[in-house]
């Protein structure tokens, strides 16, 4: 297996998070190239409470949000608007991502969607930062938002939002 998913929140379960995550990570890793069987990934099922804590610890932020990602490695593109370069294969974890019950479910009525659809967009960007993609310039973001679409597609999840 591709995920780890360990679930601290049970509203979790209802939404089947740790096959859906397996599905989103492997469809990213697939779509990039990338063999899913080679590589790991940790995934955190948590609430907003925990997400908050998580926030604070790394980024400094008092609040909940809906995903965070921790890359094992930082790889970022040469030029904006080009991918990072592909992981080294001598270490097989690309890292972890925690992901927001409550935030989730708001953000996925407020857009429009299924919760499990909104989950699976939300692996897919987390995976992608895991792997060295960004949106902190518009080459950057026009880059990864296409990707996202495309991999979307593929999981047959609305990309309209």
């Amino acid at each position: 297996m591709l995920t780890e998913t360990i679930v601290e929140d049970e509203r979790w379960v209802e939404t089947g998070l740790p096959e859906l995550a397996e599905r989103a990570a492997k469809s990213t890793l697939r779509h990039l190239g990338l063999t899913p069987d080679h590589w790991s990934i940790g995934i955190l099922g948590c609430d907003d409470n925990r997400m908050s804590k998580l926030n604070f610890d790394f980024l400094g932020k008092s609040r909940s949000t809906n995903v965070l990602s921790w890359p094992v490695a930082e790889r970022s593109a040469i030029q904006p608007g080009s991918p990072p370069p592909a992981p080294e294969p001598d270490n097989r974890d690309l890292g972890d991502i925690a992901i927001a019950y409550e935030y989730c479910a708001t953000e996925a009525i407020n857009v429009g969607r299924s919760l499990e659809d909104h989950v699976a967009h939300l692996v897919v960007h987390a995976v992608l930062h895991l792997l060295g993609y960004d949106h902190a310039n518009d080459k950057d973001a026009a880059l990864m938002e296409n990707l996202e679409r495309e991999i979307l597609v593929g999981l047959n999840v609305n990309t309209l939002y």
